[in-house]
């Protein structure tokens, strides 16, 4: 059973010693990021601006992801996946969302982004669909477009939104991905098959590196969009009058 994870597009799992010299060159990624970034390019007809910073940290943030020996490392740790997800949704998705800024967001409502986004969350961290997309490269990049493309679809809506329903919305996405990193972190036993025998040489056990990524999502993940929905709260909380002393 585990050979068939072996074909994940990452590559098999590596070594520690091996691991730096483990970027991945795959001329179709290269291609498709050199064209996504070169079509940007042309959209904005020589006419670049703040956010075009955004853009170009984006794409350096995917270029970290997935060409990276980060991607190797994500075949052998469960805790690296995480972290690359995260990387996916918590910087580059909102990055991308800057650049692509508008003042009708993304067309799909705040809720409904959040929702969607949730929902898609859950299910690619799931024992099943999570095996099922590390044993075949289309399962692989469905997982990974579908987290980028809902996370820039939830950023661009939370770009939009008032204050208070940003807020909301960023609280409600804490919520559930606390929930998500805590079940993670507090099974019983590991669940995350494709790990089962790729953690021994990072001197962990499958149940030790699913706890760290739970840790990962529970703690720090869960917390950035807490700071986010108070930086969006702050500016309304400053304009608030200030209580009048009695007299």
């Amino acid at each position: 059973m585990m050979g068939r994870f072996q074909q994940v597009y990452c590559g098999p799992a590596p070594a520690p010693e091996a691991l730096w010299s483990s970027w991945n060159l795959d001329p179709w990624l290269l291609g498709v990021l050199a064209t996504a970034a070169s079509a940007y390019l042309l959209s904005r007809k020589g006419r670049l601006g703040r956010e075009d910073a955004s853009a170009v940290l984006g794409f350096g943030v995917l270029v970290v992801a997935f060409v990276s020996p980060l991607c190797a490392l994500t075949s052998a740790l469960f805790a690296a996946r995480v972290v690359h997800h995260a990387l996916l949704i918590l910087v580059a998705a909102p990055l991308l969302a800057l650049a692509w800024r508008t003042e009708r967001g993304s067309g799909l409502g705040l809720a409904a982004a959040a929702v969607l986004h949730a929902i898609i969350l859950w299910v690619w961290h799931a024992p099943a669909p999570y095996a099922w997309a590390l044993s075949s490269d289309a399962g692989y990049w469905l997982m990974q477009l579908s987290l980028l493309a809902s996370a820039a679809v939830f950023w661009r809506a939370i770009l939009a939104a008032s204050a208070l329903g940003a807020a909301m919305a960023l609280v409600f996405t804490m919520a559930q991905m606390g929930l998500l990193g805590a079940l993670i972190a507090l099974a019983p036993e590991a669940v995350y098959a494709p790990h089962f025998v790729t953690t021994a040489a990072w001197g962990l056990t499958a149940l030790e590196d699913q706890q760290i990524a739970g840790l990962i999502m529970w703690a720090p993940m869960a917390g950035l969009y807490l700071l986010v929905a108070l930086a969006r709260l702050l500016p309304m909380l400053s304009e608030a009058p200030a209580p009048q002393p009695g007299r």
